[in-house]
């Protein structure tokens, strides 16, 4: 693909972007916030359910041959171009009143993303990405920082940032997640978007997750690869088909992804002897 092919679609990101956040930025901390909780006894918003009506709208006037896959609503469409959308990742902060969340957009083409834009206006802080044109940060297209992720090339030298313990405990990786944060360098658990945007920015070297939908991991994938880094799941496997996600700067890939490889079930036994 030519580097500017998915230009127009890059700026409908951002179109998407920010009717997303006139809407977030209303309802953040609102008194009447209406909270419910979902099947998987995960919390939803009325503010989740009126971004993605909102973007959904906007997808059907300016691009109504392309799929739709959403968190809160059911897909729409077929064929080879989707768009995925997560109105609200951190819908847990966003309740509590605490300012890391975000809109979630990709646009993807068969298996792979293409297009990607991420919104933290509480932050003040927009990510965005398009297929072989780099990634950046900035409040708009014209005003913008290019992204590069670190040059970190040890393990013990790495900082690495994740969501939580017991994700990793449930995925029966408890051990070997351990064992890697008490390898690298820092911890800190910035949790969900924000610890593949610090990744992109080379604040962060490795961030990963063990179980994340699809809608989670979008714009996330194209970003960090962007910017020089490597997305895939905690197998190896690269895009956004999971299990999980693991993002680095691409110098620790490998030997992240050997640590977090699941051992022999006697392991954790011989260690209580």
């Amino acid at each position: 693909m030519a580097e500017h092919s998915y230009v127009d679609d890059l700026r409908l990101g951002h179109v998407l972007a920010d009717t997303a956040d006139q809407i977030t930025t209303t309802r953040f901390k609102a008194q009447d916030l209406q909270v419910s909780t979902k099947p998987d006894l995960t919390e939803v918003t009325d503010a989740d359910t009126a971004v993605e009506d909102a973007l959904r709208k906007v997808l059907a006037r300016t691009r109504p041959r392309d799929a739709v896959h959403g968190e809160e609503r059911e897909d729409t469409g077929w064929g080879p171009r989707r768009w995925v959308i997560d109105p609200i990742d951190g819908t847990a902060n966003f309740v509590r009143g605490v300012p890391v969340w975000a809109t979630l957009i990709a646009l993807m083409e068969g298996d792979e993303v293409v297009v990607g834009v991420v919104s933290a206006p509480a932050l003040q802080r927009r990510w965005w990405a398009s297929k072989d044109a780099g990634a950046y940060t900035g409040k708009s297209l014209a005003s913008a920082t290019r992204l590069q992720v670190s040059s970190v090339g040890a393990v013990h030298d790495a900082f690495l940032s994740y969501s939580s313990i017991h994700g990793w405990v449930d995925s029966g990786r408890g051990q070997e997640f351990v064992d890697l944060m008490r390898e690298v360098w820092r911890t800190r658990a910035f949790g969900d978007f924000w610890s593949y945007l610090l990744v992109a920015e080379g604040a962060v070297d490795i961030a990963t997750e063990p179980e994340l939908a699809l809608h989670d991991m979008g714009p996330l994938d194209v970003i960090v690869r962007e910017a020089g880094g490597r997305f895939t799941s905690i197998d190896g496997a690269p895009g956004v088909g999971g299990p999980g996600a693991l993002a680095t700067n691409g110098l620790l890939h490998d030997a992240v992804l050997a640590a977090l490889q699941p051992t022999e079930p006697t392991r954790d036994l011989e260690a209580l002897d």
